[in-house]
C-alpha cells in the first residue's frame, strides 16, 4: 500500500525529508506544490511517450480495467498521501517519520503518473460513479461485503473520516501504532486492485506499475507489522 486532494480539515503533504527544523507554513506548502507538480509532469512525460507510440500504430487501446485502476488508486494513495504527510510532520519518532515520507513521497509520484495517463487518454482524473466497478471486468470481485465497521469507506483498507480525525488527535506512541495499523490496513485493501490490474490491464505500463506496487507494498506490510511486534501491538484485521 502520492498530487493530492486534501480533505477539509486535513494539512497538505509536505514533501521535505524528515531531519531538522520544520519550513515555515509557506515555504512548507510551496514545497508541496512543487512536489506534485513535478510528480504531474513526469507523468506528462511519460504520457508523451505513450503518445509517440501511439502515433507509430505500436500501443494498445487502455480498457475499462487501465481507466478504472488509474481513477481509483489516485483516490486510494491520496489517502495514503494524506495519512504518510501527517504523521511525517507529527511523529517523534524518526524510523516511523521516514517510513512515512517514503509512502507519501512514493504514491505522490504514483498518483503523477496515473494523472498523466488519465490526461493522455481523454477520461476523467477521478472516478464519477461507483468505485471499483471496473474489477468486475477483471473477474475480480468490486466492494467488499458492507458492514457497519465499514461505513464511510469509499474502497476497502482506506480509513473512515472518524479514523482519520482520531489519527490527528494523537501523539508520541499512540500516533506511532495507529499510523502503521492505519496504513497495514490500507495497503491490504488496495492489494486486490492492484492484482486485478496485473491480471487484465491492457496496457503494459498499467500492469508494470501495478506490479511495482504491489511488490513495494508487500515489503512495507512486513517491515509495518514488525514495527508493530517491537511495539508490543498488532495489526487491525485484514479488510474483506
Amino acid at each position: 500500500m502520492q498530487d493530492k486532494q486534501s480533505a477539509p480539515g486535513e494539512e497538505s503533504p509536505s514533501v521535505e525529508p524528515p531531519t531538522g527544523a520544520r519550513h515555515p507554513r509557506w515555504l512548507t506548502a510551496l514545497l508541496a506544490a512543487g512536489a506534485l507538480l513535478a510528480a504531474a509532469l513526469l507523468g506528462a512525460t511519460g504520457g508523451l511517450l505513450l503518445a509517440d507510440a501511439q502515433d507509430d500504430g505500436s500501443a494498445e487501446t487502455p480498457n475499462a480495467v487501465d481507466v478504472g485502476f488509474a481513477q481509483d488508486m489516485t483516490v486510494h494513495h491520496l489517502q495514503g498521501v494524506t495519512m504518510a504527510s501527517w504523521v511525517r510532520d507529527h511523529s517523534s519518532d524518526p524510523a516511523i517519520r521516514q517510513l512515512a515520507f517514503d509512502i507519501e513521497s512514493g504514491q505522490t509520484e504514483q498518483v503523477g503518473r496515473m494523472q498523466g495517463w488519465l490526461g493522455l487518454w481523454s477520461r476523467a482524473s477521478l472516478p464519477s460513479g461507483e468505485h471499483m466497478g471496473w474489477m468486475s471486468d477483471a473477474g475480480h470481485a468490486g466492494h467488499a461485503q458492507a458492514t457497519p465497521d465499514d461505513a464511510g469507506r469509499p474502497m476497502p483498507g482506506m480509513a473512515t473520516t472518524k479514523e482519520l480525525a482520531r489519527l490527528r488527535s494523537l501523539s508520541g506512541a499512540e500516533l506511532d501504532v495507529y499510523f502503521l495499523q492505519l496504513m497495514i490496513r490500507h495497503h491490504q485493501g488496495g492489494g486486490p486492485m492492484m492484482r486485478a490490474a496485473l491480471d487484465k490491464a491492457e496496457m503494459g505500463e498499467v500492469r508494470n506499475l501495478a506490479e511495482k506496487m504491489l511488490t513495494a507494498q508487500t515489503a512495507e506490510i512486513e517491515a509495518m507489522t514488525a514495527m508493530l511486534t517491537e511495539r508490543g501491538t498488532k495489526p487491525l484485521p485484514a479488510p474483506l
